[in-house]
């Protein structure tokens, strides 16, 4: 079983200048341009994601962002989900732009200052696959993801859960948890041979604590599969995804809602229209 999500969506909208990186040349930077670090999780998750916000959407042309696009895989089967809705990729690294403007309209962008290059509610909805796990600051990024949302907009997050059903026994034998890391250079600890940048970690109560905090009222949370499950546990961690506090992955659906600090949303220099 291997330690990461395998989406470098994940390191996509990652550690820029301003999020605690030491340099932009920073070794986080480093592992997210290197074309080998994994881009993509498989076509499962993001079915289950663009079903649910399908659902949500409706038949009305919507605008959806899906920050930290990476190869832009997840998102090209996204759109088969939802097919009169315009869908734009956004993500840090160089090279996951790259390939991922062979599939959609893809920009540069970053969660920390100056902000991402859309205007103040100009999105319907906000897809954030595998993301959050690679920020120093995901405070800060959330902020910026509650700016960009039109009030009542959409938020589709995905993370790998800590308190995962195989976590649980791993941490009673005195193993390192998957998905876990402590070092960007190597495994140490854990199952798995992928270094893919993971700086935290969430379980379901975490996220149900964290996101309301953020401006955002949570919908639902469900589970999804891990695709790197050894095949003879694939059944046993399926059915896990009933419980979404066991699942190998946490699918939350969440709103934009006024901010309980009332704190004002922030207006970037030089924002553009989406």
């Amino acid at each position: 079983m291997s330690g990461g999500t395998a989406h470098a969506q994940d390191g996509a909208a990652g550690p820029e200048p301003g999020t605690g990186a030491a340099e932009p040349t920073s070794s986080l930077q480093q592992l997210y341009e290197d074309p080998a670090t994994p881009v993509a999780s498989g076509p499962d998750r993001a079915r289950r994601q663009a079903a649910i916000l399908a659902r949500a959407l409706g038949p009305t042309p919507s605008t959806v962002l899906d920050i930290g696009c990476g190869d832009g895989s997840a998102a090209a089967t996204a759109a088969q989900a939802l097919p009169r809705h315009r869908l734009v990729g956004v993500d840090w690294s160089q090279d996951a732009l790259r390939r991922a403007s062979a599939r959609l309209t893809a920009v540069r962008g970053e969660l920390s200052a100056p902000g991402l290059p859309f205007a103040t509610g100009s999105a319907d909805a906000v897809l954030f696959s595998e993301v959050i796990e690679h920020l120093v600051d995901p405070d800060a990024a959330l902020d910026e993801l509650h700016r960009v949302l039109r009030p009542g907009g959409h938020l589709l997050l995905s993370t790998p859960n800590l308190a995962a059903w195989y976590n649980r026994a791993l941490l009673l034998m005195g193993t390192q948890p998957v998905f876990s890391e402590v070092s960007l250079r190597g495994i140490h600890g854990r199952p798995g041979s992928q270094v893919v940048g993971h700086l935290r970690l969430f379980t379901a109560r975490a996220l149900r604590s964290m996101l309301p905090a953020a401006g955002f009222r949570v919908v639902r949370i469900t589970g999804a599969p891990y695709h790197d499950v050894p095949r003879p546990l694939r059944p046993l961690d399926r059915a896990a995804c009933h419980v979404s506090s066991l699942a190998s992955i946490l699918l939350v659906h969440a709103r934009a809602v006024p901010r309980r600090d009332g704190a004002p949303r922030r207006e970037p220099p030089g924002e553009e229209g989406s």
